[in-house]
């Protein structure tokens, strides 16, 4: 059975001693590009302020991508079906939502004020048509265009309260445009496809913003703004400030700490500043590559941060370390290169392994956050391998004055996380079996925890909810039924006619099954129309209906007609709610529209809409997340045994990096959460990230281990050497993350939350089972080896 390590490397040198096996090139000696820079540090410098400048460009051109639907984009056939469905009905997508609320809503002067906003509405540029409670008509006389329903002007008297009852009880505006009290009503204002897509978005609300002040100045009215262009804009001004402040404050707080221990600024500059660099040149690479920031891609800055920030602390503590022990600044950088640099690169691919693993998503949204990673991944690694001994070579001095200042008592910082790291060592080694056991029954018990963790998906956590608009669709979702759309396709055969007998009639069944469909309100459809016509002419045969369809303005007969008169739309609303409670809706819906399928063959009618399209496929896609992070755990082990060709190794990295994935579950599990998309990603990353402290350690392993000695004095040796590096760096990452609990984006704020919370478990796990677990497989390997021996061994005589 083999050991860590059979050689013992110099304390200073960190090579092996005379007559010792050479330990293996642990990856493959990939970590010299960073003696480089030792060598050519002025062409270097050069090269990386020419690829900074580039990168600065390429960060220009990052645009966000706010589309709510960016989620679940994939090549299913439901999310094509949504698409063409977007492209031939495109209202919902570019509505804009004005939700107006008051006691005295339905008062003369409120009732003026309301018909001017509408009017100065539909003057806003970018606006292409308007619904709200004065687009309702009188009954139609005489087949000629019929009047609206609020005169102009307003009547007084009884002649008023006779039009108020005339407005609660239109079946066009109840439920639908106002609500029962008749103390809400609901705008639509719909917007240019190509203003929705631009910079121009936020002119344009800010506009209608200021019309709604102005209009309804003095109303006692309150009114906000929801709908999915304003959900975006919010999206997009959250994303672009958390990109800036949390990161900042996150990076700040960071090199505080650093300054603390380190006790000389150049130090905090040598650790920090590749890892700000690396965030420079990833993010410049990501732009000059097209990426889209959105909600994932937001959280890309902190974890470049993580990836590097660790790895590049690592180097500098052993550089700093050596400069203590007496070597000049060129040795103690290239010491600290060959020594921890292979550790580096090895915790740089583990994070690659577990951003491949989001590339097998059904999510385009997750695939693309995993090709960023994968790219920002490679690029960190290597600005952090070639700028911290570069910076180390530009900015220290006077090494021997720092020698004998520190050295002499001055590394008090240091000095208590290493007597904490030896006295933890020292009590995990004494007794491993036991510890190891202990270790095994609490991942076993925290991953029933997790193992009980349901998908949970709402629409709401992808906005920010200290803005309008989740407030205002939280007014819709109380008093008219939901403001979230949920539609029925109906597309005709080839030659059947949009008025043809059999066509009205699917749309009105189809129409009936929706508006009965329990949790669904405000439908809206052809149907209505016809309706209307038989109850206030007494007919609405095809020549009338038609007739009146052609009366209709073109903004609004698209919303229900497409423009080649071959397919509708039967629209509903739908309360914003979580994943599992959406879809036995949608499935009932969808069981329901069977007898009409069946009745109008050759008709294709289908449940759609973004309402249908999460609930449907948001529970599949965070099962499979969930899956291959399960498989991802098994995979990762392997490619760490195998770059350490070690069984043992294997083994002893499973429970510390299965540790902060379980323990990160369990506490989503005591908070009464699920796994949502955010929390599955946290995860999977948070898994590749937290093995860093398992790899960091091992290395270390594995060079203090000497042939025949006790395996637990190399494990004391090894934590004392990389603990306080292990303990700063997860403090500082765990800090840097957990800021974004300020964000305005939920889906931000648990991102964050959680992946700190699995950095502190990683380096719990990494204390209190690493260690023991190490020690208990090295000795019963041992002790296996010596037994096969014996076995081996044939008997005198």
């Amino acid at each position: 059975m083999e050991n860590f390590g059979r050689t013992k490397p110099s304390a200073a040198a960190g090579t092996a001693p005379s007559g010792a096996k050479k330990p293996h090139a642990l990856a493959l000696g990939f970590e010299r590009i960073g003696l480089v820079s030792l060598r050519f540090p002025l062409a270097v410098a050069l090269v990386a302020l020419a690829l900074a400048i580039a990168a600065g460009f390429g960060v220009a051109r990052i645009k966000v991508d706010d589309s709510l639907s960016q989620l679940f984009r994939s090549d299913t056939p439901e999310f094509k079906q949504y698409e063409e469905a977007t492209r031939r009905f495109p209202s919902s997508e570019f509505d804009v939502l004005l939700v107006i609320e008051g006691k005295t809503l339905l008062d003369r002067d409120s009732l003026d004020k309301l018909r001017d906003l509408a009017t100065d509405l539909q003057l806003i540029d970018g606006a292409r048509g308007i619904i709200s409670i004065f687009s309702a008509r009188q009954p139609p006389d005489g087949g000629g265009t019929p009047a609206p329903l609020f005169p102009d002007p307003l009547p007084e008297g009884d002649a008023y309260d006779a039009l108020i009852d005339r407005v609660r009880g239109n079946e066009i505006i109840r439920g639908k445009l106002m609500s029962e009290d008749g103390e809400l009503t609901l705008i639509v204002l719909a917007l240019d496809q190509a203003i929705v897509a631009t910079n121009g978005l936020r002119d344009v609300v800010g506009e209608i913003r200021k019309t709604m002040a102005e209009d309804l100045a003095g109303s006692g009215l309150k009114a906000e703004l929801s709908g999915v262009p304003v959900m975006q804009l919010e999206i997009r001004n959250a994303v672009e400030r958390d990109r800036v402040v949390y990161n900042a404050i996150g990076f700040v707080a960071g090199c505080l700490i650093a300054i603390f221990f380190f006790r000389r600024v150049s130090f905090m500059i040598i650790a920090a500043a590749p890892p700000l660099i690396a965030i420079l040149l990833a993010l410049g690479a990501l732009g000059w590559l097209d990426f889209r920031l959105n909600m994932f891609l937001n959280v890309m800055t902190p974890l470049i941060m993580v990836i590097s920030f660790s790895d590049s602390m690592q180097l500098t503590f052993a550089a700093r370390d050596r400069l203590l022990a007496g070597q000049g600044k060129y040795e103690a950088l290239r010491n600290a290169v060959l020594i921890v640099g292979p550790a580096c690169v090895l915790t740089h691919a583990t994070a690659a392994l577990s951003f491949l693993a989001l590339l097998f998503s059904d999510s385009e949204l997750i695939r693309t956050f995993g090709e960023a990673g994968l790219i920002a991944t490679l690029i960190a690694l290597v600005a952090v391998l070639v700028l911290m001994p570069l910076l180390g070579v530009l900015l220290l001095r006077r090494e021997a004055a720092f020698a004998a200042k520190i050295g002499g008592g001055g590394d008090f910082g240091v000095d208590i996380l290493r007597r904490f790291c030896a006295w933890i060592a020292a009590r995990m080694v004494s007794r491993p079996g036991l510890y190891s056991l202990i270790g095994l029954v609490v991942v076993g018990g925290l991953g029933v925890a997790y193992a009980s963790l349901e998908p949970r998906y709402k629409l709401a956590d992808q906005v920010p909810d200290k803005q309008q608009a989740v407030a205002a669709s939280g007014r819709l979702d109380a008093k008219l039924t939901g403001a979230n759309p949920i539609d029925v396709l109906i597309e005709f055969p080839k030659g059947a006619s949009l008025f043809a007998p059999q066509t009205l009639d699917a749309i009105a069944r189809t129409h009936a099954i929706l508006e009965k469909q329990a949790g669904v309100g405000n439908v809206w459809s052809l149907e209505t129309l016809r309706r209307w016509l038989m109850e206030k002419i007494g007919r609405s045969d095809v020549a009338v209906l038609k007739q009146y369809v052609d009366m209709l303005p073109e903004h609004l007969t698209r919303r229900f007609i497409s423009a080649d008169r071959d397919a509708v739309v039967i629209s509903g609303r739908i309360a914003d709610a979580d994943a599992s409670q959406l879809v036995p809706v949608v499935d009932a819906l969808d069981k329901s529209l069977n007898e009409v399928r069946a009745a109008h063959a050759g008709y294709a009618i289908a449940v759609t809409g973004l309402s249908a399209i999460a609930a449907r496929n948001s529970a599949a896609m965070i099962g499979k997340l969930n899956r291959g992070l399960t498989l991802e755990f098994v995979f990762v082990a392997i490619f760490i045994g195998v770059a350490f060709r070690s069984f043992v190794v294997l083994l002893a990295s499973i429970l510390p990096g299965i540790f902060p994935v379980v323990a990160s579950g369990a506490a989503l599990h005591a908070m009464g959460q699920g796994l949502q998309f955010a929390s599955v990603v946290a995860l999977t990353v948070s898994f590749g990230l937290g093995l860093s402290a398992t790899i960091h350690f091992l290395n270390r392993l594995r060079l203090e281990d000497k042939p025949g000695a006790d395996p637990g004095d190399a494990v004391e040796r090894a934590t004392v050497l990389v603990g306080p590096a292990l303990i700063l760096t997860s403090v500082v990452l765990a800090c840097g993350l957990a800021v974004t609990i300020f964000s305005d984006l939920p889906s931000l704020r648990l991102f964050g939350w959680l992946s700190a919370f699995a950095m502190i478990a990683a380096l719990v796990a990494d204390l209190l089972i690493l260690r023991p677990t190490a020690m208990f497989l090295r000795r019963l390997g041992g002790q296996l080896a010596m037994w096969k021996k014996r076995l081996a061994t044939p008997r005198a005589g």
